[in-house]
This record gives C-alpha cells, sequence and structure tokens, in this order.
C-alpha cells in the first residue's frame, strides 16, 4: 500500500517557523516535536512555547512570540497566528481542515490512518501465553488483548506482524500436578472435570505441600522425569495439555484471537545445550552452588540463573533460546513481550544476558508490562483457587448483552452475534481504556457496566451513525464534491478536528506500546459525534447542508469501526 499523505498541521506549522533567522538555532525535528495541543481551544489549535528558544537568544519568551507574530509569512490552512504571552498559538482554517480531513477518509475509508511505515520489516509480539493445565483467568486478560491490539496497530502501519503464544507449557508445576494426580485424583475424575479438576489437583498439593515439605521433592523428581523422556510422565503432561488448549481455543474463539505460532516453552527443549555452551564459549557462565549462573552485579542486578543444580532450566534459558531461535526465523526489527509488570527484573535480566552474548539486535527487545489485576483487594492465585475463570467472564457478558436486547430490542436480526459483538467488546474494552500499566482491581459490577464511557457506548454509537446513512442509502464514492465551508457549527468543527487526530493518535500507540490511547480517543470522538447529533439535524431540507453533514457522519462511522479495530473490537451495524 502506498504510504498516504495524512493532513499535518504540525509540519505546516514547522515549514513556516523554519523560515525564521532566529529558528535556524534549532533543527526542524526540535520545532516540530516542541509544538503542543493547547489545554483550551479557546487559546488555538496548535501552539509554539517559545521557553527552549528564549534561553538559546537570551530574550524574554514573551518578546520572541511576539516578534514571530509580527514576521511569519501566511498560510492558507492557517489564520493568523496569535501571540499569548510566552506562546505562538495558531488556529487552522476550518474550511480547509474539513476538506482535507473528510475527503481523506472518503478517500482512504477503513485504510484511514493506515501508513506502510512498515513495510519489508517483522516485528515478533509474544502475547497471552497462559500455562498449560492451569485455569485461562482475568489475570491472562490484558496480555491477552493488549498484545493483539498491538498486533493490530503495527500490521495497520504496514509491520509484517508474527503474533507467538509463548505457552507455559514446561517446568515444575507439571512435577507438582502428576504427584498430585497420583496422589488424589483419576482419570475419569480428569476427564469429567477437566481444567477444574486440573485446578483442584494443583490446588490440594499446595495446601499438603505445606504441611509436608517433601512433596516438592517428589515434584522435582517427576518434572525431571518429563525432562528426560519418561514415557508415563510425558504421557500425562500431554493429555494435561490437551485439555489445556482445548479450553484455551474456546477462549480465543470468543475473543477472535488467532496465533501464527503457538510455540510453547517446551519447543525450545532441545536448544538448550547450545545456548548453555554458547555462554561457556563466550565466558559468561559462573557455578554458584552447584547452579550455573550470568553474574549482573556491575549492571545493579541480580545474577541470571540458567541451569539449577540439578541440571533443568529455568525461565531465563528458555526465553534466551527463544529470542535466538525468534531473531534466525524472523529477523525481526522489533520482538515486544507483553507480560506483567513483576517480571520486569527477569527481561531486564536475559535481556542484558543476550547483550553479553555479543548480539547488537538485544536492544531491539522490548518487555510491554502492564499493572497487577487483583481480586477484591486481594492478588489473584491459582495455588490457592482465588481466580475468576475469562470463559466465565465472557460468557456472563455475552448473556447479560442478549438480556438487554430481549428487553430494549426484541427484534434486532442476528441478536445472538451482536450480544456476542458487544459482550466480549465491553470486557475488551475494559481493559485496554485504561494505562496498561495502572493495577486493576476486578469487579463483576464494573466488568459488565456498559453505561458510560465503554465499549458498548462507542458501538452504540457507531450503529446510530449507520443508521442514519441507511436511511438515505448513504455511498461514499458518490459524495466525493461535497462542501465543506457549510460546516460551520461549533459541534461540527470539534467533530473535524478531533478527527483529523486519529492518524497521530494510532502512530503515538504505536510509539508508546499503548492501545489505551486508541480507547481515550474513541470516547472523545463518540462524545463530540453525539453532541454534533443532538445540536446539528443531519437529515436537513437543504441538500448542500445535508450532503456535508452526511459526510461527516459517515466519516466518524468509519473512523470508530477502524478504531475498535484496532483494539480487537466489532463494530456492529444495528444494536
Amino acid at each position: 500500500m502506498r504510504n498516504i499523505q495524512y493532513l499535518d498541521y504540525r509540519e505546516i506549522v514547522t515549514d513556516l517557523l523554519c523560515t525564521q533567522p532566529d529558528l535556524n538555532k534549532l533543527d526542524r525535528e526540535e520545532i516540530y516535536n516542541l509544538l503542543e495541543y493547547p489545554p483550551d481551544q479557546k487559546l488555538g489549535d496548535l501552539a509554539f512555547p517559545c521557553f527552549k528558544l528564549s534561553k538559546i537568544l537570551r530574550k524574554d519568551p514573551h518578546v520572541i512570540a511576539q516578534e514571530l507574530q509580527e514576521s511569519l509569512p501566511a498560510s492558507p490552512y492557517l489564520e493568523a497566528p496569535v501571540a499569548t504571552g510566552p506562546y505562538l498559538n495558531f488556529r487552522f482554517v476550518p474550511e480547509q481542515l474539513g476538506k482535507k480531513v473528510l475527503q481523506t477518509i472518503l478517500g482512504t475509508r477503513e485504510r484511514y490512518g493506515a501508513r506502510s511505515l512498515g513495510q519489508g520489516q517483522n516485528i515478533v509480539i509474544d502475547f497471552s501465553a497462559p500455562n498449560i493445565a492451569k485455569p485461562f483467568h482475568v489475570g491472562h486478560l490484558s496480555s491477552t488483548v493488549i498484545g493483539n491490539s498491538l498486533y493490530k496497530i503495527f500490521n495497520f502501519l504496514g509491520y509484517n506482524c508474527v503474533g507467538i503464544n509463548h505457552l507455559g507449557d514446561w517446568g515444575t508445576q507439571f512435577g507438582k500436578l502428576i504427584t498430585a494426580y497420583k496422589k488424589w485424583g483419576s482419570q475419569a475424575a480428569v476427564e469429567k472435570g477437566l481444567i477444574k479438576e486440573l485446578m483442584r489437583l494443583y490446588v490440594k498439593f499446595h495446601e499438603e505441600a505445606e504441611k509436608d515439605p517433601t512433596l516438592d521433592e517428589e515434584a522435582r523428581e517427576w518434572f525431571n522425569r518429563i525432562e528426560n523422556g519418561d514415557q508415563e510422565a510425558l504421557a500425562l503432561w500431554k493429555w494435561f495439555k490437551e485439555i489445556s488448549l482445548e479450553e484455551f481455543q474456546r477462549v480465543y474463539d470468543l475473543l477472535e484471537i488467532t496465533f501464527d505460532s503457538m510455540a510453547g516453552e517446551s519447543f525450545y527443549n532441545d536448544q538448550l545445550p547450545a545456548v548453555v555452551s554458547e555462554l561457556k564459549d563466550k565466558n559468561l557462565l559462573e557455578e554458584s552452588e552447584g547452579a550455573l549462573i550470568v553474574d549482573l552485579e556491575q549492571f545493579e542486578m541480580p545474577p541470571c540463573l540458567i541451569l539449577k543444580k540439578d541440571g533443568s532450566s529455568l525461565y531465563a534459558t528458555r526465553d534466551i533460546a527463544a529470542a535466538l531461535y525468534r531473531k534466525r526465523t524472523y529477523d525481526f526489527v522489533k520482538a515486544l513481550y507483553v507480560t506483567g509488570i513483576a517480571q520486569s527484573l527477569h527481561f531486564r535480566q536475559w535481556f542484558k544476558v543476550i547483550e553479553l552474548m555479543g548480539y547488537d539486535w538485544a536492544k531491539d527487545l522490548i518487555h510491554v508490562p502492564f499493572g497487577w489485576v487483583n481480586l477484591a483487594g486481594e492478588k489473584l492465585s491459582t495455588r490457592k483457587g482465588k481466580v475468576v475463570l475469562l470463559e466465565e467472564l465472557l460468557q456472563t457478558a455475552i448473556q447479560k448483552t442478549l438480556e438487554i436486547i430481549n428487553e430494549k430490542n426484541p427484534n434486532l436480526e442476528h441478536k445472538e452475534e451482536v450480544a456476542r459483538e458487544v459482550g466480549v467488546g465491553a470486557v475488551v474494552f475494559g481493559a485496554l481504556s485504561v494505562n496498561r500499566i495502572k493495577d486493576v482491581t476486578f469487579s463483576w459490577e464494573e466488568a459488565l457496566n456498559f453505561d458510560g464511557e465503554t465499549g458498548p457506548y462507542l458501538q452504540y454509537t457507531h450503529a446510530r451513525a449507520c443508521s442514519i446513512l441507511r436511511k438515505v442509502g448513504f455511498k461514499p464514492e458518490e459524495h466525493l464534491e461535497f462542501e465543506p465551508k457549510v460546516l460551520t457549527d461549533k459541534a461540527a468543527l470539534n467533530v473535524i478536528k478531533t478527527l483529523y487526530l486519529f492518524p497521530e493518535k494510532i502512530m503515538a500507540a504505536a510509539a508508546e506500546y499503548e492501545p489505551s490511547l486508541i480507547s481515550r480517543y474513541l470516547i472523545d470522538l463518540a462524545q463530540q459525534f453525539n453532541r454534533f447529533y443532538h445540536d446539528c439535524p443531519v437529515l436537513v431540507e437543504e441538500q448542500t447542508l445535508q450532503e456535508a453533514r452526511l459526510v461527516l457522519v459517515y466519516a466518524v462511522k468509519t473512523t470508530l469501526a477502524v478504531g475498535l479495530g484496532l483494539l480487537g473490537i466489532k463494530a456492529p451495524e444495528r444494536m
């Protein structure tokens, strides 16, 4: 896809400012990055703060702003600038703004905001990664939906994304589970209870291990048997894995999330000896109490443990092997790891090990952390059985939506499908509507709240716009010659200014690995549109005005659908 040239007022203002001799002291990029959006639109649409220039020129910033106001050349896109204190404020010419923004959306449609920045470049995104034989709970929601959204955002910007579900299918927990199964379980009970029975056994193991520490040693022995290829141990491991994958797939189907690779930790087992050998060859390994470590004390980090004293591998060993494999296989420009903030040290440690191994692409390994999810103030714990199953949450949201539809719009076509899209959308938007680093306390009431700044509010706004367009049989290709100068109402101009920002918000969301920037933007757009809808009747007698307002409605509908899609949320046309 060709790289669409979006209207960029920061570029236009930068061009004007670069004509001024005094600004030669700053390079173009510095000027561009200094521009900001004023906190109050009464001041203007874009502002240039003169503080930095003040230090360079040794002049009062108020004076600099005043001098720039008087000397800047005119632009067809901007009204005459106004100096307000130390700021030079710019206001967009409404007709030019409306024309450029709305024509771009009419022309690009569902590709509005798309770019070809990443053409020919691969980004690996490691996300979701639930543990086998443990329930898929709400604590996994953030990684799953943040990772899926980043996949869609980078794809939209032209990158080739590789989504990897690095399943937790290896480790001592399987020894614990086999020990519990042997002592307190049965084939019949597991076949009947599936993942819930496996969870019961896992919780039981930890309860009993507190009273009898020898169980931990027994669990380690069983895991060693798995690692050494013992047939009985491997058969149980594979069985537990199959049960888990079936449950995980039901959740992924509800969320409509797919992966390009489901290579879990076990996939890298045969690659671990080569990693250990390379670390030895590069004199990075040291022995410590029988274990093998990479000393990171000079980097103010604890040592990175590579092999336990019994010779078994750890998360770091497998993560290093996985990174080496992914670089060889995908030759990525970035590899993102979407996991909880609690794992930040772990990632800093093994990223540093990759760097010490001499790989300059260590800088392209990026941890994308998110905050804690807790339950009524307590940390989620599979060991203690304190979890909310994700499938249960999604199904409850779908059922609640269906009840609302049956009450308010019982004759809606395909209402089961709409209920699924809205119910799932509510849960996904709830997870993506706050800054990812923020801790979240899960509550059923909040998760199933469809009022206010929610996913269903956005979906309903989209459906409302679709309804208006359906009434007149609107076709975008028939309205390319609309008259933007009639869109003079304040409410209409506010919508256009918000639409203008969409490509910029996508770029910011990618740069900061922050889907919530798109979530908050969409709420703002929907609120602006609903004010416009209230203040400015669309289907009016004056044809030129009606046509321009219909184009605006189409632009909002399109942008809402694109934005929701980037979050992994459907945009129903009827609700």
